[in-house]
């Protein structure tokens, strides 16, 4: 038994009573070590609890521990007091010096409400997802004014964002319509005209909140048979929107979330007749999480692989002890929850979350369920990798994300036994680790409540994205046996597809620029508006890549961008899927593009590496294809020279590139 299971109530309330009892006889150190105590008893440490340990290091100059405590608050989605507290805590200098970022944004915030508090629960639980934000918060109301004046501040701060947090009190509709078809166009384009103007004026992206449909009813049940009811035509608006979003348009889907949380607690009509404030301000760390998610997402910050345990998380039940006839899955009010549980889980597959098992358990007992049960809906076929054995469930974990080429922070791990998840939370912080509640017929709702899967598009190279990392995973183990690793290469038996871009394949290039880290150059991001002029650019070679072994069609996997700048060949971006990192593609599209080079009767091809925390295993490559380091730029910023004279074409050895 854990230490986390078996400690009593008591006890954890003493710790609090005692922290809080030498905090009032001015004790700082003695409280931090209760308030310490306390918190090494929980699985999940308290919002309020985090905010006083944060506050008393803050006290000490411990900035680090400070910071950290307080990104624990957001963990929580239910404390709109810490999570203010915590906001306000963390824009302090001193702790905002030792937090670390992935990715900092312009956010421009236009509100058709007050937004003060969003912004500041933006900006928390930004820090915790490791983006930094510059906000930028437009005058209450003042909205369409900022948005169609090419003066105003908002085109000043050029944000890479911009938020519509509108509420469903903007809208121009009546409470029955005579003419439902036309009404409806005119409100839709009363809004795309907007984003339209933002397109034009802005390089940002534009995130729209949807309009939450009222459970105000004068027409009571008949609302949903008539067309020109309000009722009504604000779900259709909902629909029509969606559908007018092109790639620089997402929409935070506000009414699913009011219907989650409740509609009745969504909306309080007291703050709104106080602070003009649309949404209660319990809901506030709710929509700003899911908002940041949908952003998060475009950054290609999403999680990308859910790895989950077995015995009573996937079924009831311990499969080796219990055996296969017993396990708890279907048949009964206990087996249906975790069936429930599965088809979520596959449906998170279908949209290209890959699924991953860690499990403590004997890897044949482990894999009867899935070979055998009738009621087992997730299947072998299902899973890019499968562990189980009886190691330490933190190195199991580091094994995965190894052999699917994946960091430890795309991981989401899922574990009815809070002992493994608080292991796992120790000694992997970057793991997300989903608090599942006891009752298995809750798991499912834990899971869909979870934001991070988020995406930003949706493209047949992600409904085969498991077969993918399958193959990655059946590469890795043919490299063992093989004599050399030229041998290796040759035995997969790859194929290229490499092309200038093309319209049908337009929305992976912008989905791949958007998400790609680790085989990145220069980590620029490009929407689809610049990719588009880059293709009618006639100084620009812009190629992508398909590439296919013998184990499977890994899809559109590089990208690579470069422009003439008289004689020199500029490489504006080039980037790969870390699913073929290691297999020599990189020639096969340097190879091309230094043909492509010579046709443009360059001397040269330039080359500039960006570092950053996730693109270290690139450092190296302009040096490693013969590049010249001809200057530094900022910080570790270096600029590489590839002379075409010197050197000539790139050679590829292992790929056939069947067409140019």
């Amino acid at each position: 038994m854990s230490k986390i299971a078996n400690q009593s109530e008591p006890d954890y309330t003493q710790c609090i009573h005692g922290g809080n009892l030498q905090l009032k006889e001015g004790r700082p150190e003695s409280a931090l070590k209760h308030f310490l105590k306390a918190a090494s008893l929980r699985e999940t440490v308290a919002p309020t609890l985090c905010l006083k340990i944060a506050r008393l290091y803050f006290g000490f100059k411990d900035y680090q521990n400070a910071g950290s405590y307080c990104l624990r608050v957001a963990e929580d989605v239910g404390d709109f007091t810490s999570w203010l507290a915590a906001s306000q805590l963390i824009s302090k200098k001193e702790i905002k010096a030792q937090l670390s970022f992935k990715r900092s944004i312009k956010l421009a915030i236009l509100g058709s409400y007050t937004t003060s508090h969003l912004t500041k629960m933006l900006a928390l639980i930004g820090a915790q997802q490791g983006i930094e934000i510059d906000l930028y918060e437009s005058q209450y109301a003042q909205y369409r004014q900022e948005i169609l004046d090419p003066g105003s501040h908002l085109y000043a701060f050029d944000p890479d964002f911009i938020l519509l947090a509108v509420h469903e009190g903007e809208i121009a509709l009546k409470g029955l319509s005579a003419n439902p078809k036309g009404d409806l166009e005119l409100e839709c384009q009363r809004w795309t005209n907007l984003w339209q103007f933002l397109q034009e004026q802005s390089r940002a992206h534009i995130i729209q909140h949807n309009f939450v449909v009222s459970t105000d009813a004068p027409m009571g049940h008949l609302a949903t048979r008539v067309q020109g009811s309000k009722y009504q035509m604000t779900q259709r608006l909902n629909l029509e929107l969606a559908g007018y979003c092109g790639r620089r348009v997402s929409i935070v889907d506000c009414d699913r979330l009011a219907s989650q949380y409740g509609k009745g607690r969504w909306f309080d009509p007291r703050y709104w007749n106080l602070a003009k404030t649309a949404l209660s301000i319990e809901a506030m760390p709710v929509l700003a999480s899911h908002t940041l998610a949908v952003i998060a997402a475009e950054l290609g910050l999403s999680k990308k692989c859910l790895v989950l345990d077995l015995d009573n998380t996937l079924w009831g039940g311990v499969v080796g002890e219990d055996g296969l006839a017993n396990l708890k899955l279907g048949s009964d009010a206990n087996g249906e929850a975790f069936v429930d549980f599965q088809k979520y889980i596959l449906s998170l597959q279908e949209k290209g979350v890959v699924l991953a098992v860690c499990s403590k358990n004997n890897e044949k007992d482990a894999q009867e369920p899935f070979e055998k049960h009738p009621e087992m809906l997730i299947r072998l076929e299902h899973i890019a990798c499968f562990v189980a054995n009886w190691e330490p469930k933190p190195e199991n974990l580091r094994k995965i994300a190894k052999e699917l080429n994946l960091g430890l922070d795309s991981l989401v791990f899922v574990d009815d036994n809070p002992a493994e998840r608080s292991i796992v939370r120790q000694f992997l912080p970057a793991v997300d680790v989903l608090d599942l509640p006891k009752d298995p017929a809750y798991y499912k709702s834990a899971l869909s409540d979870y934001p991070w899967f988020e995406t930003s598009s949706f493209t047949t190279e992600d409904t085969q994205r498991t077969a993918q990392y399958q193959a990655r995973s059946k590469m890795e183990a043919l490299k063992e046996p093989s004599q050399s690793i030229e041998d290796f290469y040759r035995s997969l038996e790859m194929q290229a597809d490499i092309h200038p871009f093309d319209a049908i394949n337009l929305p992976r290039i912008v989905q791949l620029i958007g998400k790609t880290n680790q085989f990145n150059l220069t980590t620029k991001r490009h929407n689809t508006q610049a990719v588009e002029a880059f293709m009618e650019d006639p100084n620009c070679i812009h190629l992508y890549m398909r590439i296919k072994d013998q184990f499977t069609d890994h899809g559109l996997v590089s990208v690579i961008i470069a422009l003439r700048n008289e004689d020199i060949l500029e490489i504006d971006t080039w980037l790969m899927s870390c699913r073929v990192i290691g297999r020599t593609a990189e020639n096969a599209m340097l190879s091309v593009l230094t043909e492509k080079a010579k046709e443009l009767d360059c001397i040269a091809i330039k080359g500039v590496y960006i570092p950053t925390e996730k693109n270290v295993p690139v450092k190296n490559l302009f040096r490693d294809f013969g590049f010249s380091e001809v200057e530094a730029g900022s910080g570790e910023e270096a600029v590489w020279i590839y002379d075409l004279k010197d050197k000539g074409l790139v050679t590829n050895d292992f790929i056939n590139i069947l067409e140019k």
